[in-house]
């Protein structure tokens, strides 16, 4: 089955977690922590579907605000698919760009949400940290720093990919429409960015450089 995450279509299997679907396929998230529940890097916002996936884990009730849950908030690291079907997600880590490079000026106001929503939820989240043991949550020291050297590889990769996009293009936000066959022709950078897709969604400028580069289809 695929699932959307940012505007790019993902291979995923029922019982895959998010977080690892997120990863083997290049879409930018966060996973500080390598994905063990130590870190608030790695929320994504369900924008559809997000009855397929499983329930709520302990760790998810104890880090993730009433307004975030309401939002439709997960953490990638602890939601896993459960039934095949249209999923959606959008991660806080590519909001937070998106907002950088189109409206900068909404940025602090962002941050300092969610820095409330953490505070709001700091006493839970430090309680659950205290006791990840005896709740199902142990994890060794030498899986801690693999786990978070994989994802510090990962976020490397990315980087990378980004940088060299950069130079390949000649500019850092491109303008380009996607066309049917996955090709993305040039276009005038005053253009919107968008994908040519039944509904005319809007990505982002890196997914309109994966599709050109990897001759992918448009989502």
């Amino acid at each position: 089955m695929n699932i959307t995450i940012n505007d790019r279509e993902c291979n995923a299997n029922t019982g895959d977690r998010l977080l690892d679907v997120a990863r083997s396929n290049h879409s930018h998230i966060g996973y500080f922590c390598g994905g063990n529940a130590l870190c608030q890097t790695c929320y994504v916002k369900v924008l559809e579907g997000a009855e397929l996936l499983s329930p709520m884990t302990h760790a998810e009730k104890a880090m993730l605000s009433d307004t975030l849950v309401r939002e439709g908030t997960r953490m990638a690291c602890q939601a896993t698919i459960e039934k095949p079907g249209r999923i959606t997600l959008l991660t806080t880590v590519e909001e937070a760009k998106r907002m950088t490079l189109a409206t900068p000026g909404e940025l602090p106001a962002y941050m300092g949400k969610m820095g409330r929503e953490a505070a709001v939820k700091f006493t839970d989240t430090i309680a659950f940290q205290a006791k990840r043991d005896s709740e199902g949550y142990q994890v060794g020291l030498w899986q801690l720093l693999n786990d978070v050297i994989a994802g510090i590889g990962d976020a490397i990769g990315l980087v990378i990919d980004a940088v060299q996009s950069v130079f390949v293009t000649g500019t850092e936000t491109p303008a380009a429409k996607c066309t049917s066959n996955g090709k993305a022709p040039a276009v005038e950078p005053s253009k919107a960015r968008s994908c040519a897709t039944a509904e005319t969604s809007k990505v982002s400028p890196e997914v309109l450089l994966l599709h050109e580069e990897r001759e992918v289809p448009c989502n």
